[in-house]
């Protein structure tokens, strides 16, 4: 039981690694606290793992609803402990295509706009909010959810790929700003992880991906899960400034 009474927030508990982390830290005792856009699964999730659990619907990229969020479940569990910063979404495009001598597509404005805002200011909103609840406790952890691409870089993912590298930059600086009231700041990198979206992806591609990695499969959500899990708890307590690849060694790249 390493995380006994400790208050979690999950951002995109709803589905995939949230869900699955949503689920790891109850089975480790405790009040967990989910939110997404999506409230048919997250109310699901929160209603699986039990009375010590519970949804909200936010759109974090919204301060008000962000913050209405953090203070209700403060004010329900009398403190705040672990944010786990995992929401996030994808716009996959080319930065520009380029055949038969012209522009034949590009990454739209709109998509990278879309993607920064809920990837990386909606980290920024949820910690700014949590912090002051943390700092009165007497400390707290933050966990952000960054990628291997975010290290490595990929194909496609030019928009995607700025926000999870400004993830690890936003960690480094909480981390150096916050220690002195004990709360630590880490980030988690997955590689290909096993998702419900990815299990929709042709056998073909999960082969190829498959493939790349030396492990020779890709991260269940409960791998990434028990990252953080390690990273909430107090056999991490001298760990913050960190970025952990969870990946299976796998190299991206074209």
């Amino acid at each position: 039981m390493r995380l006994a009474h400790r208050v979690c927030l999950i951002t995109g508990g709803a589905a995939g690694i949230g869900r699955a982390t949503a689920f790891r830290f109850a089975e480790e005792g405790a009040l967990v606290a989910i939110c997404d856009v999506n409230e048919e699964l997250g109310r699901q999730t929160a209603m699986e793992i039990g009375p010590n659990a519970r949804f909200d619907r936010v759109d974090i990229t919204r301060r008000k609803e962000v913050e209405a969020w953090v203070n209700s479940v403060a004010e329900q569990f009398g403190r705040i402990d672990v944010l786990v910063n995992n929401a996030g979404v994808l716009r996959d495009h080319l930065f520009v295509k380029y055949k038969d001598g012209q522009v034949v597509s590009q990454m739209s404005e709109e998509d990278f706009d879309f993607v920064v805002t809920v990837n990386l200011k909606g980290a920024f909103l949820c910690a700014q909010a949590v912090v002051p609840y943390m700092i009165r406790g007497g400390g707290g952890v933050i966990l952000n959810a960054s990628s291997v691409v975010g290290i490595d870089g990929n194909f496609g993912q030019t928009n995607y790929v700025a926000t999870k590298a400004g993830v690890i930059g936003m960690t480094k600086v909480w981390a150096r700003e916050l220690g002195r009231y004990n709360i630590r700041v880490n980030a988690v990198a997955p590689g290909f992880t096993l998702t419900d979206m990815v299990r929709q992806m042709p056998e073909k591609i999960l082969e190829q991906m498959c493939a790349r990695i030396p492990l020779g499969r890709l991260a269940d959500p409960r791998d990434i899960a028990n990252a953080y899990l390690f990273l909430a708890s107090d056999e991490a307590a001298y760990i913050t400034g960190a970025v952990l690849r969870v990946d299976g060694g796998i190299v991206v790249g074209t």
